[in-house]
C-alpha cells in the first residue's frame, strides 16, 4: 500500500510539472512572433528646418509580423495590435545636443506572418522642430553648439504592441541618418 501511494504521488508530481512548463518560455513572452521593420519609401535624406512646416514624414512604412517558428502552428490570437512608435534622435555629428522623443499613438493589425503598412507617419512634429538644435537652424541659421550650418542626425524608430491573447511585442530599432539645414 506505501508503495502505491509513492508511486500514485510522484506520478501526479511528475504530471504536474510537465503541464507547468512546455520548456519553451519565449513563446509566452512574446506571443511567439517578432515585429520587424521591412520596409521604408520616400525615406528623407535631408529636410529644411524652415521650411517644413513643422513636420516631417516617412511616406510609407512597413512593420512585419514574423512567426518565431515558422514550422509551427500559428492562430488568429498571434496578431498583433500595433499601438504605438517612438522615434529617437542622436548626434551623428559633433553636438550633443536632440530633439525629445516622439511617441505617436496608432492602431492597425500586422497579422501573423504579414505585414503592417503606415504612410505619412510623422517622424518629427513641432515640438523637434520648436527645441534645439532644429529651432537654432530656424531662427540662427547655425547650430549655435557647434557653429555648423546643419544638423547629422541618427533617426530611431521603433514599434509597439500586443498580440491578441495579450502579449506585449516591440520591434528592434530602424535607424537612419538624416540631414536638417535652415
Amino acid at each position: 500500500m506505501k508503495l502505491t501511494n509513492r508511486l500514485l504521488t510522484l506520478g501526479i508530481l511528475v504530471l504536474a510539472l510537465g503541464a507547468c512548463s512546455s520548456g519553451d518560455i519565449s513563446k509566452t513572452e512574446t506571443g511567439g512572433v517578432l515585429l520587424s521593420i521591412t520596409d521604408f519609401d520616400g525615406l528623407p535624406i535631408s529636410i529644411s528646418a524652415s521650411a517644413s512646416g513643422d513636420l516631417a514624414q516617412i511616406e510609407s512604412l512597413t512593420v512585419s509580423n514574423v512567426a518565431k517558428d515558422p514550422n509551427g502552428t500559428t492562430s488568429e490570437l498571434m496578431n498583433v495590435e500595433i499601438q504605438s512608435y517612438e522615434v529617437t534622435y542622436t548626434r551623428a555629428d559633433t553636438g550633443t545636443r536632440v530633439p525629445p522623443k516622439l511617441v505617436n499613438y496608432i492602431f492597425g493589425i500586422a497579422p501573423v506572418n504579414g505585414t503592417f503598412q503606415l504612410d505619412n507617419g510623422p517622424f518629427m512634429r513641432a515640438e523637434q522642430f520648436n527645441t534645439v538644435p532644429i529651432l537654432d537652424l530656424k531662427n540662427l541659421g547655425i547650430d549655435s553648439e557647434t557653429g555648423s550650418r546643419q544638423v547629422r542626425l541618427t533617426v530611431g524608430l521603433r514599434f509597439f504592441g500586443r498580440t491578441l491573447s495579450g502579449d506585449r511585442v516591440e520591434s528592434t530599432t530602424a535607424f537612419f541618418t538624416l540631414e536638417v539645414t535652415p
